[in-house]
């Protein structure tokens, strides 16, 4: 019989799509404020992947952040329910203009946190479920045949590979 293993706490990162640079400096301040140093992040990314996210408005960008402190793993569903949170604040009553999409990188995983449910995604309670993005195989990042489109994109792919270098340094210590 297995021991229970408690696992390496994991990278914090956050994917935020907005139409508005007002938007991302409040979302960043918050950031700062609840989760501390952000280490690494991307420029704008142009987003037109779907039109899923049509009522945030028109020229969509994404732009994703890691963060200097570490996070048990177990903590991304409370994550998750910041962010909804986040979201309507700074949204304000004009209806939804931001999505932040928070996750975790291992070294050999990279997840987001979801509050909808399929077949390929993990319970974590609270109305909230984890999706497994990529495997770290190979020196690479390997996509599943459900992960989205956007995340097959050279942009993310080197946000990912860069923060696996910054955890990694954190994790020897």
């Amino acid at each position: 019989m297995a021991e229970p293993l408690i696992p390496l706490k994991a990278k914090l990162f956050m994917g935020v799509i907005c139409g508005s640079d007002e938007m991302l400096v409040q979302a960043e301040e918050v950031f700062k404020k609840k989760f501390g140093d952000i280490d690494f992040q991307t420029k704008k990314i142009h987003f037109s992947h779907t039109d899923y996210y049509s009522d945030l408005g028109k020229n969509l960008f994404k732009v994703f952040y890691s963060f200097k402190k570490l996070i048990r793993r177990e903590d991304i569903a409370k994550i998750k329910l910041f962010t909804n949170l986040m979201e309507n604040k700074i949204s304000g009553k004009k209806g939804r203009k931001i999505n932040i999409d928070p996750g975790y990188l291992t070294l050999s995983n990279v997840f987001l946190a979801t509050c909808k449910d399929y077949f390929h995604r993990v319970y974590l309670g609270m109305g909230v479920y984890l999706e497994n993005e990529y495997k770290y195989v190979a020196r690479n990042f390997q996509p599943w045949d459900w992960t989205y489109p956007d995340y097959r994109q050279h942009e993310y792919l080197h946000f990912f590979y860069q923060i696996r270098k910054i955890y990694q340094d954190q994790i020897k210590g």
